[in-house]
């Protein structure tokens, strides 16, 4: 337990404690210890005075005057107590209880701040997943930077964590993909063919066919459904080996990478559509086969099957979340484009009629991102003039930058992403912002280490009194139970906030107070203080893999 759960648990003791002794209430009720928006208000308040009013049958400003009067508070480090408003009670705290977070801090290292007990609960995070058909663009890399900072957190508050991609590499899209291939093959080769009506016409696709077209002459005299076969299989591996790098690049790294392909070898479509016919889902109408979501609150049912034997995107993706149950994940969490929203009730009713309990899938929605320059939306790339690629961004802005500005926003919010802002080196770009703090603190421990100073813990910290080290120290204290919050509400932006308010803390603390002094004991108590916040920041920037430089 952090510092900050142990002071608010010892004052929700030493409280209860208080409101028997003053006769106040038999059952107490639950008592709620909040950090006030403004530090005036002291480290902690209560309102419990009021809840009490009922069943006290008292004045709050009353009850809470006798719970002052019977508290014990040295047993909370409590150095001054008052009464406010209609009855909240203020708890001031002296500072010595934060010390022991920066030895918590300089001990732990790189693990500070990630849960030390495994929460023994498996966790399947599926994210970006685009079909194998062509570049990634601007909504796969918010959904990219999104999906692996979610992971992070959550394998930092001890979940067991799988990052998944789901290669959709079956279907119509691939079917597309392999003719189009083929046309261009063609076309290199001599032969007057047009593209296929759905083809994809990127420069990509080009560039396959021509190099078949030089490397594999032969396939040309192969029957038609062979080649097609080929070509398929050639197709999703040249675009898969592109996106794999891309993301890879993007410090974007899977754990298993799921082929769609594989249900349909393994007969794991068959096998789930005969379970939820032997359940009793499924019923034929019209000539197709169709599920009866309506029983778990879809709108209507879906088909399965169509008229035609083929059948629908709708069941591979049903067999494929079976799979991932049968897997033995507790949670599954998938996050898809600002386009799937209809997607999410029959997908979790699907689950429901195999049995799964429909809660533990989890769907964010993420909403659309506009690329912003100079005020004004930029839509196609200069160079190709299709849309603009991840490559593009992060030759553009550079990963660090790229991935902070992607997961600052909540991702069910729509975002305009600034790309002067993010190659900027201001105050202004949040990024550089929280990255020069950083650099400024190593700056200081080189020049500290030069002057003969070396950190180290279980130091004398009580000349560390100044109100802006206290309220830096303060925020450190928070990144556990940050952590603990992120991931409980799947808010990955709560790291970027954080890393936000720490930096800015450290920046008012280094404005009002000098680290290297020639009072040798503050000094002392400063480096160890600056360098926890050093620590803390460049565990909180791994979160979002973003680099935490030592110099700038």
């Amino acid at each position: 337990m952090n510092v900050i759960d142990q002071v608010k648990q010892t004052l929700i003791k030493e409280i209860e404690k208080s409101i028997k002794q003053a006769e106040l209430a038999d059952e107490v009720p639950n008592i709620k210890i909040e950090i006030p928006k403004d530090v005036q208000n002291g480290d902690y308040s209560t309102n419990i005075a009021m809840v009490l009013t009922k069943v006290a049958k008292r004045n709050p400003r009353d009850i809470a005057q006798l719970i002052v009067d019977n508290l014990n508070t040295e047993a909370a480090h409590v150095k001054a107590v008052d009464i406010a408003g209609p009855g909240f009670i203020n708890f001031y705290l002296d500072p010595s209880y934060l010390h022991v977070v920066i030895d918590d801090v300089l001990t732990q290292n790189e693990k500070f701040g990630y849960a030390e007990t495994p929460k023994n609960e498996k966790i399947l995070v599926e994210y970006v997943s685009a079909n194998p058909t062509g570049d990634l663009h601007i909504g796969h890399a918010r959904n990219a930077a999104v999906g692996d900072t979610l992971s992070n957190i959550l394998e930092a508050a001890g979940y067991d964590v799988t990052r998944e991609y789901y290669i959709n590499d079956a279907g119509n899209q691939i079917t597309n993909l392999a003719k189009s291939i083929e046309a261009r093959y063609l076309q290199a080769l001599g032969e007057d063919i047009a593209m296929p009506e759905d083809g994809y016409h990127g420069k990509d696709i080009i560039n396959i066919g021509q190099d078949l077209a030089t490397t594999r002459p032969e396939l040309q005299k192969m029957p038609e459904t062979e080649r097609i076969e080929v070509f398929r299989k050639l197709g999703v591996d040249y675009e898969m080996k592109k996106l794999r790098q891309d993301l890879s690049d993007f410090n974007t790294h899977f754990d298993h990478w799921f082929s769609e392909t594989s249900l349909y070898e393994k007969g794991d479509i068959q096998a789930v559509l005969q379970k939820m016919q032997d359940l009793g889902y499924t019923y034929q109408k019209d000539g197709a086969t169709w599920l009866r979501t309506t029983d778990f609150k879809d709108d209507k049912d879906r088909v399965l099957i169509k008229k035609d034997g083929t059948y629908t995107y709708f069941l591979p993706d049903i067999a494929y979340h079976y799979d991932k149950i049968q897997r033995g994940n507790d949670k599954l969490i998938n996050l898809f484009g600002a386009d799937h929203h209809g997607y999410i009730n029959r997908i979790k009713a699907s689950l429901e009629t195999f049995g799964v309990d429909s809660s533990r899938l989890e769907i964010q929605i993420m909403q659309l991102v506009r690329l912003m320059q100079d005020g004004v939306e930029v839509k196609m790339s200069k160079r190709t003039g299709n849309a603009i690629t991840l490559r593009e961004i992060m030759d553009e802005v550079g990963v660090d930058a790229a991935r902070y500005f992607l997961a600052m926003r909540s991702p069910d919010t729509h975002f305009d992403f600034d790309m002067a802002l993010a190659k900027s080196q201001s105050q202004d770009n949040p990024v550089y912002y929280a990255q020069y703090a950083h650099a400024r603190i190593c700056s200081i421990l080189r020049q500290a280490e030069e002057q003969g100073y070396k950190v180290t813990t279980k130091g004398n910290y009580n000349t560390i009194v100044n109100d802006k080290a206290i309220e830096l120290l303060k925020k450190v204290a928070e990144f556990e139970m940050m952590i603990e919050g992120a991931a409980e509400a799947r808010a990955p932006h709560r790291v970027t906030n954080y890393i936000q308010d720490l930096a800015a803390h450290f920046h008012k603390f280094y404005n009002a107070e000098k680290v290297l002094t020639e009072d040798v004991d503050k000094t002392v108590a400063h480096l160890a203080l600056i360098d926890a916040v050093r620590i803390t920041l460049r565990n909180a920037l791994r979160l979002v893999g973003v680099s935490a430089p030592e110099n700038m």
